[in-house]
């Protein structure tokens, strides 16, 4: 299910890797993958050389990936308004990869740092490190893309969609991992926000959770949820520099993600953006 994360089990087919595999490998990766297999079997003393590559080209890839993200200038001209429009233009861009949903999550996890040193509600928390955007719910043991603990037990915990609106499908899964998990508050929140189809039957779901369970949750658009919580930051150039240190170290954004960011910090930096 796309709610899992979980992106292909094709190679889990009960074949063998022949030339005439039927597994759907997508991203045009299927004959390289079988080709290469069949030449290492052909060929199995040249299998360490052809890992050697292999690693190579990846180490060569990575260090292509790199961008050093342009360092905020003109601190005291940050605004809300200025961070709500840098944001919006940076997840709406049509990348034309994968991986930009990764974006928002980076920002609420951005905010999220600010705010628990400042706020008494979240005295004694901690900030879970993030889990991989691509591994499956099982997988990450994870209760949504940012959780919040107190006491070595689950505080609060958010669940982030992008290309998404909010439906009682997303509402129902993220029920299943309250009650798994007992976080006092679970916020879902998409750039689309609530599929008014179903707002109805969320809000039920929502009601029979709080009667059952004790959790509360907050279903919201994403960048009004943002621009709320900007409010409670005493420093608004620290959440851009924390943003702007997790766009350029994170290993799952493509570089076009970045190269965005950058671009955005720049206008930012020459006030052209909102001119």
């Amino acid at each position: 299910m796309a709610e899992s994360g979980w992106l292909t089990r094709s190679l889990e087919q009960p074949y063998p890797y022949t030339h005439d595999y039927s597994g759907k490998i997508s991203g045009g990766c299927k004959e390289p993958f079988l080709k290469t297999l069949d030449y290492v079997e052909k060929n199995p003393g040249q299998a360490k050389v052809l890992l050697a590559l292999l690693l190579y080209t990846v180490k060569e890839k990575v260090e292509r990936s790199i961008v050093n993200i342009t360092p905020l200038k003109n601190k005291d001209n940050i605004t809300i308004d200025k961070i709500i429009h840098a944001l919006d233009e940076h997840f709406s861009k049509d990348y034309g990869t994968h991986n930009g949903a990764k974006l928002p999550v980076l920002a609420f996890y951005a905010i999220y740092t600010c705010i628990i040193n400042e706020m008494s509600r979240y005295e004694e928390c901690e900030l879970a490190p993030l889990a991989s955007l691509t591994a499956c719910d099982l997988a990450s043991k994870a209760s949504g893309d940012i959780e919040i603990f107190k006491n070595d037990k689950h505080f609060e915990s958010v669940e982030i969609k992008l290309n998404r609106k909010i439906d009682a499908l997303i509402v129902r899964v993220a029920t299943e991992k309250i009650f798994k998990f007992n976080p006092e508050r679970y916020y879902i929140l998409s750039y689309y926000g609530i599929d008014e189809d179903d707002s109805i039957e969320i809000q039920d779901i929502v009601n029979d959770v709080l009667t059952k369970h004790g959790c509360q949750i907050i279903v919201n658009g994403l960048l009004p949820t943002i621009k709320y919580y900007l409010r409670l930051i005493s420093n608004l150039s620290d959440f851009l520099e924390i943003y702007s240190k997790a766009v350029e170290e994170d290993r799952e954004l493509q570089k076009v993600h970045k190269e965005a960011w950058n671009e955005i910090i720049m206008e930012i930096n020459s006030d052209n953006l909102w001119l």
